[in-house]
């Protein structure tokens, strides 16, 4: 039986976290002795977490962690960090490179600027994320979280007062829109910023294709890249043969053996070494 295999052109790497990984790797060439860390894991993928550690990049989850300020270097990873953490960081004296995406950095400039002006800000995206906290922590933790429409349909009544509405960057773009109307059905004074990634749109929409014309589909990321889980309930969605692997030895072909067309994407923190192994291994094993 011939296979046909389909990969997603947007599967993999996005800006952001392709930059983040580069900067990790400049600052390991030029450590000159000093202890480098992330805060945080740079990206939601624990195949380049390791790497980098053997690189001499550790990870540490607090500045409280840090023992030797002057001789140590912060990595600010892609998804950002909250504004009282920066602070903390920079009273220090640590060295700190910022990888964080510019466009996370971009809704952490807004929640700064309108809640300082008195807007009230809201987050549409997964409340335990760590860029969630990250933006919330630019409006000292006053923004109110809005992670499904049954939450936006609780929203409570807040009168007039200026509404700023931001979104995780890389939240589900039609879920952001059906909340985003829910919002403004309640609310009298509201303000969108639609600060979903290009690239997060298009490769949401390159799945949801891809997956409506594949008897199998295979999503490919980190068991903990919120990312990846969404193009999973998308693909899902339109495909009921959706897998979700880390690796290739997450994949057992046993389940594809049937399937005459199989759909391939991977998240954001997808290295494409992986998103080949899984390609080349789908279309030779059958």
């Amino acid at each position: 039986m011939e296979r046909k295999i389909m990969l997603a052109k947007s599967a993999g790497f996005c800006f952001g976290v392709e930059r983040a990984v580069n900067m990790c790797l400049d600052e390991s060439k030029k450590s000159n002795g000093k202890k480098i860390y992330t805060l945080g894991p740079i990206i939601h993928n624990e195949l380049v977490v390791d790497d980098l550690r053997k690189k001499g990049i550790d990870v540490i989850e607090s500045p409280s962690d840090i023992t030797d300020p002057s001789n140590t270097v912060v990595i600010i990873r892609s998804h950002g960090v909250r504004k009282d953490v920066m602070d903390e960081l920079e009273s220090m004296g640590v060295g700190i490179v910022s990888a964080t995406c510019p466009f996370v950095s971009k809704i952490h400039k807004i929640a700064y600027d309108k809640y300082r002006e008195g807007a009230q800000i809201v987050i549409i995206g997964s409340r335990n994320h760590p860029e969630v906290d990250g933006i919330n922590g630019w409006c000292k933790d006053t923004a109110i979280i809005v992670e499904n429409e049954d939450e936006a349909r609780n929203f409570p009544d807040l009168g007039d007062k200026k509404i700023v509405i931001v979104a995780q960057t890389t939240f589900n773009h039609r879920k952001f829109k059906y909340i985003v109307d829910i919002l403004k059905e309640i609310c009298y004074n509201v303000e969108v910023m639609n600060t979903i990634c290009n690239a997060t749109e298009e490769r949401q929409s390159e799945a949801r294709l891809i997956a409506k014309g594949s008897e199998a589909m295979l999503v490919i990321g980190g068991k903990h890249s919120s990312n990846t889980q969404k193009l999973y309930d998308i693909c899902k969605s339109e495909c009921p043969n959706t897998f979700f692997i880390q690796t290739l030895d997450d994949l057992d072909l046993v389940d594809l053996e049937s399937f005459r067309s199989v759909g391939i994407t991977a998240g954001a923190s997808t290295p494409n070494k992986i998103i080949k192994e899984v390609q080349s291994y789908v279309r030779t094993e059958q």
